[in-house]
């Protein structure tokens, strides 16, 4: 056994810890749950914080439990909302649940030949059979009202500043965390709930029910709420969630929202969201410090990041996708892209429509530049540009007399025309 809360302790993970974790993990082999919302049948980088203790918890010997709120899905967690959530049906949350197994197994070893393999449960298994009668009846009366008032989530959803009162559904949601908690800890001998910090009272909640009901003892655990420097929120961009799955959020811009990360967020997140060893992050951490220009740590964090949630393929790929705007390229590099990572490299760079006919006998230059376009602002700009040797086509430097053909093309529609280093244009062909 290795001390796991003295691992999330260096690397920044450790908010807060009921008394006795430390001790009681020392022991011996436990087991630990962290809830995941399934109200998306993809974990987007928010998630990560949680996944990533829950396979530190299994590095150092524990048994880990994912646990996939189906139920708690249906009610709305008012944890850090000013509003509920939309409620979902059974057969969604099955398809959402099957598709988080399978992203949850990049980061932990679910193979069932280990004592400590990770195992993924659903609260709705448990809850759908459980009737209202029953559960007020064998869970609510051993919670006080008074108990349940004093939470933060319950007092902000309360506060004069909310713009929304809550509903009781929401405000039983505790209840239902603070039984699953019991649940697993009667079935599957489950002592240990991580979380956010923002989770702490629904995660105590469900120890004072072990406590009450099953005159055992629970223990919570939680990690602070990821932020920005820049205060922005994290994992957001200004297209919304950044995904684990390739189709919400290609490779590329996934790659590219952790290279961009500022100086202080990189020398937090190395830690975070890696599995590399604090002699190397601290290494790492200097070596950047002496030349930040050289961005080593966030190359580092995207590199290892991105291979983790995807493949070193797709890290490939998207590596040859930056080189593209910001290094040394080749047409054929453009050529070996497809066009949704085409399109995303290039978002927001003006375009103009061509039919294919122009290429049939070659496009000129000077038709290409102004003539057809209104990329220069002239045919006599465009001749002066071509003189200077300053226009690209897919990267690559051309005169006047070079004609654009069929061959040019970059997935059958597209040619890139360039004038210095930072000017683009997109020519697309119907």
């Amino acid at each position: 056994m290795t001390n796991f809360v003295k691992e999330l302790q260096w690397r920044g993970m450790l908010h807060d810890a009921m008394p006795g974790t430390e001790e009681h993990l020392l022991e011996g082999m436990q087991s630990a749950y962290v809830g995941i919302d399934p109200t998306a049948d993809s974990l987007h980088i928010g998630h990560l914080v949680g996944v990533m203790m829950l396979r530190h918890f299994q590095l150092a010997g524990h048994k880990p439990y994912a646990l996939i709120g189906g139920a708690t899905g249906m009610i709305g967690d008012p944890s850090g909302k000013s509003t509920e959530r939309n409620l979902l049906d059974e057969k969604t949350l099955r398809h959402n649940q099957n598709a988080l197994k399978e992203q949850l197994s990049r980061f932990l070893d679910f193979s069932g030949d280990e004592e400590n393999a990770a195992v993924l449960v659903n609260n709705y298994d448990w809850m759908k059979d459980f009737s209202f009668l029953e559960f007020i009846r064998d869970v609510g009366k051993h919670i006080t009202v008074n108990y349940m008032m004093s939470k933060d989530s319950v007092k902000k959803r309360l506060s004069s500043e909310a713009k929304e009162g809550m509903s009781f559904t929401e405000f039983t949601y505790q209840l239902v965390q603070g039984y699953d908690f019991l649940h697993l800890y009667r079935e599957h001998n489950c002592s240990l709930q991580m979380g956010g910090s923002d989770q702490w009272g629904n995660i105590t909640t469900g120890t004072e029910l072990i406590r009450r009901i099953a005159g055992g003892k629970g223990y919570a655990l939680t990690c602070p709420l990821i932020t920005k420097a820049d205060g922005t929120k994290f994992g957001k961009t200004e297209g919304g969630n950044v995904w684990l799955d390739a189709e919400r959020t290609s490779p590329y811009k996934f790659y590219q929202y952790w290279l961009n990360t500022s100086d202080d967020d990189a020398n937090k997140y190395i830690k975070i969201f890696t599995f590399l060893g604090q002699q190397e992050i601290e290494d790492l951490i200097k070596e950047h410090a002496e030349a930040p220009h050289l961005r080593i740590l966030q190359k580092r964090l995207a590199d290892e990041i991105t291979v983790m949630v995807h493949s070193k393929d797709d890290l490939d790929n998207a590596e040859r996708a930056s080189q593209i705007l910001f290094g040394k390229s080749t047409a054929s590099d453009l050529k070996g892209l497809n066009e949704k990572t085409f399109l995303e490299i290039f978002d927001g760079v003006p375009q103009a429509e061509l039919s294919k006919s122009e290429l049939t006998e070659g496009l000129d230059m000077i038709g290409a530049l102004a003539a057809k376009t209104s990329f220069l602002g002239s045919n006599g700009e465009a001749r002066r540009e071509l003189k200077q040797n300053s226009i690209s086509v897919n990267k690559e430097k051309v005169k006047e007399e070079f004609l654009i053909t069929a061959d040019d093309l970059i997935n059958d529609k597209f040619v890139l025309l360039q004038r210095g280093k930072k000017n683009y244009f997109v020519l697309v062909f119907n």
